[in-house]
């Protein structure tokens, strides 16, 4: 059903809107903002830069590489790279430092072998970012949100804390997008995120600061939340891997905001990552006792895989009629976004929002007041709601169906690559591509497939049957071997 013809009025005022902004953002490019020497940032020197959190972890263990020289390394290359791209908005680099002398003093003691040292800490010395919306003790965690500034977290999340107990080392929190609602990496707090491959391209969102960082060597393992593509979106705009589990794999707890009780289902915890072979580990580690419900030590025989695919939607029934509406209708008495902007205090008024943010004067990021706006004219009654789970139950059993245990469906990641900063806020519904599996539940593992003939990354989304994460996840490995996976912005 078309939405009422005032809420059309305003979209196209919104829409209106973004294309005057995107023209502004056109001419900051041009005549202002910081200058650059290169639109890329710089290839990596550091050799210890391009391993694996495996092979990091492993070299550790063997004593043939101090995890102090490890962590400077990406010390290092943060201090030069982070300027540029933004991804990184607070350094935990004093504490890594003596939690990495720790590794190194632990291990001269020589009090486990290395395979006790493996099984106890699979990720022993490994650099590690958190996205800033996860709790990390110690470091902010305002999710971009001027109102929450100073909020510090008391405590872990709880998938921080699997890692850091498998031994992974935090070295900074990075960026996301105004309440992780918006696919550009931009707030109030922070400033905006930039693509390493293209600085005047988007990072996306909301995981957009650890897809880029990542991306840049300035980190080897991240992870993300993702409720509509926000691992997916920021991992196929930066070329790297990012996994969306199966639902209620893997804990949620911990994140600002916290995804109401009908968005539950929705929101996924996964692992963000250069390297494919870390995908498996980092999932092992960050469900916990959620593992015994994916079947990741079964043998995966790609030749006996059932291949699906589509080019796009081209307003097929398979896509277009969940795209949207299913997201938006399925949720049942949710907390509301504009309640969340006033972080639980006093409600704010999307209308006076955007006309203060026209004058400069606004706390808020204009998607931030735009899906406030559009909030208010949802309205969905019982019959609406109930015809919209039959047609999304529909398509989820058809899928199921489809691809069975021995199938996967490779589907495009996004309608463009990377665009240009302020493009979102013309093509507000892009993440369709991305959101239509949080809405069926589905397990989902985005690929990188090199780079396209202006440089930047392209990739594919690989979706199975529900907790088939291991399929998705042997496909990529597969495509990293074929198409050769991450790699390094401004290599010549």
């Amino acid at each position: 059903m078309a939405p009422p013809f005032s809420a059309r009025i305003q979209l196209l005022l919104l829409r209106a809107v973004g294309f005057l902004i995107g023209l502004i953002g056109q001419a900051a490019r041009a005549f202002g903002g910081p200058k650059f020497g290169s639109r890329t940032t710089g290839p990596v020197n550091e050799p210890l830069l391009l391993l694996s959190a495996i092979q990091l972890a492993k070299l550790i263990r063997q004593r043939k590489v101090k995890c102090i020289d490890v962590v400077q390394a990406y010390i290092n290359r943060i201090k030069d790279v982070n300027p540029m791209i933004n991804g990184i908005v607070k350094y935990r680099f004093e504490a890594a430092k003596k939690e990495a002398h720790a590794v190194d003093q632990r291990l001269s003691e020589k009090l486990e072998d290395e395979s006790t040292l493996e099984k106890k800490w699979p990720f022993l010395g490994v650099p590690l970012t958190v996205k800033e919306a996860f709790q990390l003790q110690g470091m902010p965690n305002s999710s971009g949100l001027v109102n929450r500034r100073d909020a510090i977290s008391k405590t872990d999340a709880t998938v921080v804390a699997l890692l850091k107990k498998a031994g992974a080392i935090p070295i900074g929190i990075t960026n996301c997008s105004e309440l992780c609602m918006w696919y550009e990496s931009s707030n109030k707090i922070y400033g905006r995120s930039n693509n390493p491959y293209d600085l005047q391209h988007i990072v996306g969102g909301s995981s957009g600061g650890e897809g880029c960082t990542l991306a840049a060597a300035c980190s080897v393992i991240g992870m993300g939340s993702d409720i509509g593509g926000s691992i997916r979106m920021p991992a196929f705009f930066n070329g790297i891997f990012g996994h969306k589990p199966s639902p209620g794999v893997v804990s949620n707890q911990g994140q600002f905001p916290m995804a109401g009780e009908a968005q539950e289902p929705f929101q996924c915890t996964g692992p963000m990552c250069r390297y494919a072979e870390d995908l498996i580990p980092m999932l092992r580690v960050m469900a916990g006792p959620g593992i015994k419900r994916l079947k990741l030590d079964a043998k995966v025989h790609l030749q006996h895989l059932k291949f699906y695919w589509m080019e796009h939607d081209g307003g097929s029934l398979l896509m277009s009629k969940v795209d949207q509406d299913l997201i938006l209708a399925q949720r049942k008495e949710p907390v509301k976004f504009v309640d969340l902007l006033g972080d639980h205090g006093k409600p704010i008024n999307p209308l006076w929002e955007l006309i203060k943010w026209c004058l400069g004067l606004s706390v808020y990021t204009i998607p931030s007041i735009g899906l406030a706006l559009f909030e208010e004219k949802l309205k969905y009654n019982k019959e609406k709601y109930k015809k919209f789970k039959a047609v999304e139950e529909s398509l989820h059993k058809e899928l199921v169906e489809m691809l069975g245990d021995d199938g996967v469906f490779l589907y495009p990641s996004h309608p463009t690559v990377a665009p240009k900063h302020h493009v979102p806020l013309t093509r507000p519904f892009n993440f369709a591509y991305t959101g239509v599996f949080n809405a069926l539940g589905l397990p989902v593992t985005q690929c990188p497939l090199g780079l396209n003939a202006k440089g930047l990354p392209v990739g594919i989304q690989v979706v199975a049957g529900p907790f088939n994460d291991h399929l998705t996840l042997a496909v990529a490995q597969y495509l990293e071997k074929s198409f050769g996976g991450w790699v390094c912005p401004g290599k010549v």
